[in-house]
């Protein structure tokens, strides 16, 4: 007798091929049969009208802190993601000595827009090195599967201690990072990550350390990685990290390269279509680049204490890490918001924020009499009053004493380019940035807005492709050999939704972080069950209150 017999569902098993009417068997923690007519099992569910699919592979996640204090991973496996990548961009929490961990939380807060009040109180520092930090990871149990990428900037500062921050490696700190490289990839990391991104800045401000490395540091990490015949180069790549360079580092080190972030830009319309047509020029010489993209709108709320959108703008790195008294007084100065326009006028669609003051708009106001600003576009506002539209959003948030919430989106927001980016077959799609910025932005449904926007709603690709863009494919990529099919003897990694309401929900903003600090956290809809390794993990209200911790950390991967 089976655990588990799922009956009546439409199968779509993650290769892309048609969905089919069947039933599915589970024993133990593996997929025991395929058919119609199974033998009884000990549970059984009737999913008539339900489609039956692999559990969703984030392949671009930002967990590292949080499954310290949080095995689930909280909300990804109520979104359908039984397999979360982590270490993405090169940002990880291992190897820390304990000497550097304040800096690496200080850090994360700039990077990744957590909270470090949540960090220190939230973070369980039971290790320093990169196998220390998986084994702590496996032996307090996990409630979805983990591959990890080794990170880079841990890596640079645990060699080079704040140096990292400030000047190229020497030979002999580039082969000590290599030799850490090598012992990550010995014990299971899915390969080396990094960045090189402009916007990626550190406490003060100051670049993190991946972004002080140069080519032959780069290139020595890489091919250090890939000496055992695996593992994936992750890069985040900023503007000066031409596509052939990168085609360089494949060549040399004969290892795939996945080139985050890919998003549309409206102000640069044609450049991520050219840099993916780059792409495929070089994969028809035989190297293997893939570009990174994302199904959602890139959303981000912030306030003026932390405007994480405005960084890359030259002019803005005076008013990072800096106290309320100073801010106020910065934002105040007309030098101050002369510099800022001036920088704008001159990035023309390179910076993270480009003036698109229509698709700022504020979110929610610290003082009731201005409920009426709500859900208005600083452009609007700004022509209502004959200013420009950031000398109101800084007069604004200064009358409200810097607590007014604002959103902006920044890429993504024409809908055909999207859905072509979604639809590539060359494209990974992810970038849910699941774990960071959780101040103002979350993306963890991407999954689900795949199944649901993209493919029933706008038809960029029919369901069964969405499927294996979310499945079959990211396992592929990373080389994970027993999940992302539906297969007899496969991981029993699930995922079962109603193809008629499945999608993302709206984000709620709650309080619910280490220390109280606060974060947004995605909702999603026509989920009705999540199975990890086998054991239901979330039914049709979500996360169960007895889920078991049936995850594990990923360690093997095919070449």
């Amino acid at each position: 007798m089976h655990d588990l017999v799922i009956r009546n569902a439409i199968l779509f098993d993650g290769t892309g091929a048609p969905g089919r009417r069947g039933d599915l068997a589970v024993s133990g923690d593996r997929i025991a049969a395929i058919g119609e007519g199974l033998a009884p099992g000990r549970r059984e569910i009737d999913a008539t009208g339900l489609a039956l699919m692999p559990g969703i592979i984030d392949g671009h996640t930002h967990y590292d802190a949080q499954l310290t204090w949080d095995p689930f991973a909280d909300p990804s496996p109520q979104l359908g993601v039984t397999t979360a990548v982590i270490g993405n961009c090169g940002f990880t929490i291992a190897p820390c000595r304990p000497a550097d961990r304040d800096l690496t939380m200080r850090n994360l807060t700039q990077v990744e827009g957590m909270s470090l009040d949540a960090l220190r109180t939230g973070i369980r520092w039971d290790f320093e090195s990169i196998p220390q930090y998986m084994d702590m990871l496996d032996a307090s149990g996990l409630g979805l599967n983990v591959a990890a990428f080794a990170g880079h900037s841990a890596i640079r500062t645990y060699v080079m201690g704040e140096a990292a921050h400030q000047r190229a490696a020497t030979d002999d700190e580039i082969a000590r990072m290599a030799d850490l490289v090598r012992d990550a990839m010995s014990h299971g990391a899915v390969g080396f990550a990094t960045s090189t991104n402009e916007p990626h800045n550190g406490w003060g401000g100051i670049p993190m350390p991946s972004r002080l490395a140069d080519d032959r540091e780069m290139k020595a990490l890489v091919c250090a990685m890939g000496e055992g015949g695996r593992g994936l180069f992750m890069l985040t790549k900023g503007s000066v990290t031409p596509i052939a360079q990168l085609e360089d580092i494949a060549r040399q080190s004969g290892r795939p390269v996945l080139i985050a972030a890919m998003f549309h830009n409206n102000l640069a319309p044609g450049k991520v279509f050219d840099e993916l047509a780059a792409m495929q020029a070089a994969r028809e010489r035989g190297h293997d680049l893939i570009p990174q993209v994302s199904a959602c709108p890139l959303t981000m709320d912030f306030t003026l204490r932390s405007a994480y959108v405005f960084e890359s703008i030259p002019a803005w790195k005076a008013a990072i890490s800096v106290s309320d008294e100073a801010l106020r007084e910065l934002y105040a100065s007309p030098a101050f918001r002369a510099a800022v326009k001036a920088d704008l006028a001159q990035q023309q669609g390179r910076g993270l924020f480009n003036g698109e003051w229509h698709l700022m708009n504020v979110a929610q106001v610290a003082r009731p009499e201005h409920a009426a600003f709500e859900g208005r576009s600083l452009k609007e506002l700004g022509d209502a009053q004959g200013v420009h539209p950031l000398d109101w959003m800084l007069d604004f948030g200064l009358q409200e004493g810097l607590d007014t919430w604002f959103t902006g989106q920044l890429r993504n927001t024409d809908p055909q380019a999207v859905g072509k980016l979604v639809s590539d077959p060359a494209t990974h799609v992810s970038l849910s940035d699941a774990g960071a910025h959780l101040t103002f932005l979350c993306d963890a449904a991407f999954g689900l807005h795949m199944l649901g926007y993209w493919a029933r709603d706008q038809h960029a690709l029919d369901l069964t492709a969405a499927v294996y863009k979310l499945t079959g494919h990211p396992a592929d990529l990373f080389g994970i050999a027993d999940r992302g099919l539906l297969r007899e003897g496969l991981a029993a990694d699930l995922l079962l939704f109603d193809p008629a309401t499945v999608g993302r929900g709206r984000n709620e903003r709650r309080f619910d972080l280490p220390a109280g600090a606060t974060r947004l956290r995605g909702e999603g809809k026509g989920v009705r069950g999540v199975w990890v390794n086998g054991r239901q993990v979330v039914d049709d209200k979500g996360l169960l209150a007895d889920a078991p911790r049936a995850g594990r950390v990923l360690r093997e991967f095919e070449a």
